[in-house]
């Protein structure tokens, strides 16, 4: 059993993709914990709540291991351990700091609205548009220690059209996004994800 916990600080619809996909298909192997947002204003509370599943907020001055280790023990508290849990990021607008990588190493994913390793970091719709790429789309990886760097795991491409805007091709990513992330979290789950280095092999 995968014990899930997923960090938000918005409006949580890859966390909604994420829990429709394993309420529709009834995977037994994942069991939600507990959603934890760093707002508390976030509007993926309100959905969570709506799914059954604990929420908490977190919102508070301390930054890097300080804060982290207030997550951590809440991920704890609700039983998403290091040895049974996954940790899903879902619009979650912090970065993680080194501690907290290390404590759930290979077991934290993320989702980028890139094909990695292009456009790391903020705004990556935007850089796409800006820098006339002709295809792109979004990427699901394990999180390291450094920013959007961590071994992939599966990526879906978007063609970019000469007249997409930065809402357009947004709106057309995260459709791919709230396909790709449950894929992913699934995959896990039947433990065929294996981690060489950079490479994440699916077996």
């Amino acid at each position: 059993m995968i014990n899930l916990g997923i960090l938000i600080s918005g409006r949580g619809s890859n966390m909604e993709s994420i829990l429709n996909f394993l309420k529709e298909n009834a995977i037994a192997d994942v069991c939600p914990k507990i959603v934890i947002s760093s707002k508390p204003e976030a509007e993926g509370l309100k959905k969570a709540t709506k799914f059954g599943i604990p929420t908490k907020v977190v919102s508070n001055n301390l930054k890097g291991w300080d804060y982290d280790k207030e997550i951590v023990n809440v991920l704890q508290k609700y039983e998403v351990n290091p040895e049974n849990g996954l940790v899903c990021l879902a619009g979650y607008m912090r970065l993680l700091s080194p501690e907290f990588v290390r404590t759930y190493k290979m077991r934290i994913m993320n989702i980028h609205p890139s094909l990695l390793p292009s456009f790391p970091g903020l705004n990556s719709q935007k850089k796409a548009l800006d820098y006339g790429v002709k295809v792109t789309g979004c990427s699901v990886h394990f999180v390291d220690e450094g920013l959007d760097s961590g071994p992939i795991i599966a990526q879906k491409h978007v063609i970019v059209s000469d007249n997409d805007t930065y809402e357009t091709l947004s709106d057309r990513i995260l459709e791919q996004e709230h396909i790709l992330y449950p894929y992913c979290v699934k995959l896990f789950s039947e433990r065929r994800l294996l981690v060489e280095g950079r490479k994440v092999v699916i077996t």
